[in-house]
């Protein structure tokens, strides 16, 4: 039998025959090894222990030590599991898919009868009696043939379907938990005993079309959470109850932020108070770009689709457009256009009217663009996930050598930014070639190499995508943490040699020459409405005070005081803020908890004592203490406190 040679994570090689499984190259090593491994890392890929090598190779042995392959393995593990107990208690249910998810996993099921919560509850325990049982793990890769021909014969279509979904050539790899198989990758653990039995958790249930097509069956789908330990379990389900408690559709209804309707899907109805918040991080916004060299434009809603056929985006992206037809004069042929998507091609429009030079360069160019795509209804959540948005969207229109430059002073603008609005957690991602790309080697390694170097020297580390570039540039991804420990990545910024090039920019080089610009798309928000939700959540609704909606309510304890209620809420508007006065005829301790519910940072509460002494009574929001205060002392501090952070001394 010919030999392989494996290298170890320490440079060490030893020889092999061919067709060794990972699980064999573990016992060769020791046996305590072997008892601890769950799988291996054979040239990056993740391989099931029970998998051959039969060429030479790079290898690791991954333990429950190793957190990212253990957690694949214990929630992939998991939806197998979950379908066999589903199966065995409810005889007749169809299976489908069940992937790995953030935090857990789902498996979808075709069944007539809806899950309760109780089944639920007899899943897991019935789960927890497979994970006890201790049963062996095995893998088989089978033929096409064979495959459907199993499936045909225990009526499994959907199973069926997939199979023919699969590329020919492509193994039809089979996995088994117990007695109970399944049409799966992998890899997988070893027995179901590795599973930790109190460290997962089944959370709902959801209706899902087969496949995402709302023209199939729709199924139902099972979510579940699972971690290493059941301490991990515990912090994520407590995390999740904080999650809920801070929902910002939930806190957009008791502070009458906004609301949403049936008749304008995936869009949203500002209120005042909402509609406040929006304006005010705008007005921010608007003000840190302007001192940070961007000019800001406005291009138009409604594009003819040449620009986008020419753009590429009438190709790759058509299906998330919204189509827009005009009978332009009565012609017989209706003008086909497009409600805006993003805005860069509009951007490229203003920068090739006229000569530009490489004196113009780098040009930034931001625009508050509102933008609409389709997104599935199934996929709308809140003003998190919407079709109708406006980004905080930027171009800088720069040459080569200024990719670096100007992507540090990107990260330092955007640093600046996030630590204002509260958000000091966060994380740089690069993401690298792809398989299929367009354009030189040497100009992947300089662009990757700018943007690293960039981060380096703003002083942040970066975690590296391999192969998540978009197929025209690297891009970096700003990930930041959120006060109960949630992940949100929300600025970009994108490296683009391509869109100059199918929008024929260019510019006049120190040589006399015409050049093509490099593009860099940039945002530091994303979307305004998805932002302003992560800034709800995260803050509890608790906003900073220069962005909360309203920022006083001076509250009447008597009629008498009526007439200083409304002299003090005058004061503190023409200081500049956002103040509102209340005189109703109800009792003080419902008005204080009233505008606490409605997360209003400061309420005065006006008696005739303060009428008397010029002076209020003081309650911050989340603390039951009062305090008396001075009317202009009290005034002069909160003109402070409310000034936007940009514009303090």
């Amino acid at each position: 039998m010919s030999q392989i040679s494996l290298t170890f994570p320490d440079g060490s090689q030893r020889s092999y025959d061919s067709g060794v499984t990972p699980a064999e190259v573990a016992a060769s090593i020791a046996n305590s090894l072997a008892k601890k491994a769950i799988s291996a890392q054979v040239n990056d890929t993740h391989w099931d222990l029970q998998w051959p090598i039969t060429e030479d190779a790079k290898i690791a042995i991954n333990t429950m030590a190793d957190d990212g392959p253990a957690l694949e393995l214990i929630r992939h593990d998991l939806a197998h599991i979950m379908a066999r107990a589903v199966q065995e208690l409810y005889p007749g249910v169809k299976v489908t898919i069940g992937p790995v998810r953030d935090y857990g996993w789902f498996y979808d099921f075709d069944r007539e009868e809806p899950f309760t919560p109780e089944d639920l509850g007899a899943i897991e325990k019935k789960m927890r009696e497979i994970i006890n049982a201790r049963d062996p793990v095995k893998t088989e890769t089978w033929s096409r043939k064979h495959a459907i021909d199993h499936y045909l014969a225990t009526d499994e279509p959907y199973k069926v379907e997939l199979i023919n979904r699969i590329p020919v050539g492509e193994d039809i790899r089979m996995y088994w938990h117990g007695n109970w198989q399944d049409l799966c990758r992998g890899p997988h653990l070893q027995h179901t005993g590795q599973v930790p039995a109190d460290a997962f958790k089944l959370t709902h249930v959801a209706g899902a079309y087969w496949l995402g097509d709302n023209t199939r069956p729709m199924l139902q789908r099972i979510y579940g959470v699972a971690f290493k330990s059941k301490k991990d379990l515990t912090a994520h389900m407590t995390m999740l109850e904080e999650a809920a408690k801070r929902d910002h559709r939930k806190l957009g209804r008791e502070m009458n932020l906004f609301h949403m309707q049936e008749e304008a899907p995936g869009q949203i109805f500002w209120h005042p108070n909402g509609w406040s918040i929006y304006t005010n991080l705008q007005d921010y916004m608007r003000r840190k770009q302007r001192a940070d060299g961007y000019v800001e434009v406005n291009t138009p809603q409604v594009v003819n689709r040449k620009l986008w056929e020419a753009s590429g985006h009438w190709e790759n992206y058509q299906e998330n457009m919204f189509i827009v037809e005009v009978d332009e004069d009565h012609a017989r042929e209706k003008t086909v256009n497009a409600l805006k998507p993003m805005n860069c091609p509009g951007h490229v429009q203003i920068f090739n009217v006229g000569t530009k030079s490489y004196r113009d360069l780098p040009l930034r160019m931001a625009e508050f663009g509102s933008c609409n795509r389709y997104e599935p209804s199934g996929a709308l959540h809140g003003i998190m996930r919407v079709r109708g948005f406006t980004q905080d969207d930027a171009h800088i229109f720069c040459t080569q050598e200024q990719i670096e430059p100007e992507t540090k002073k990107f990260i330092e603008f955007l640093a600046g930014i996030y630590a204002d609005l509260g958000f000091d957690n966060w994380k740089v991602k690069l993401s690298t070639r792809p398989e299929k790309r367009i354009g030189s080697e040497e100009s992947w390694d300089y662009a990757e190499e700018s943007l690293g170097n960039a981060c380096r020297k703003a002083g942040y580390e970066f975690e590296v995508q391999e192969g998540e570039g978009a197929f025209y540039g690297p891009k970096l991804e700003f990930v930041l943490t959120d006060a109960i420990g949630r992940d949100w990545q929300c600025g970009t910024l994108q490296v683009d040699p391509n869109l100059p090039e199918r929008l024929d920019a260019d510019y006049v080089g120190s040589d006399g020459e015409r050049h093509r610009p490099i593009m860099l798309h940039r945002a530091v928000l994303g979307s305004f409405e998805r932002f302003i939700g992560i800034l709800i959540e995260s803050h509890a609704g608790k906003l900073p005070l220069w962005l909360a909606p309203r920022q006083v309510v001076v509250a009447a304890i008597v009629s008498d005081a009526d007439d200083y209620v409304r002299e003090v809420t005058e004061k503190l508007i023409a200081a500049g803020i956002r103040a509102e006065a209340d005189t109703r005829n109800e009792k003080i301790n419902y008005k204080v908890r009233e505008h606490s519910h409605g997360k209003v940072p400061y309420i005065f509460a006006i008696g005739m004592k303060e009428v008397e002494e010029r002076s209020v009574s003081v309650r911050q929001l989340g603390d039951t203490r009062t305090r008396m205060a001075a009317l202009d002392d009290i005034v002069a501090e909160l003109k402070a406190e409310s000034t936007p952070p940009d514009l303090r001394g």
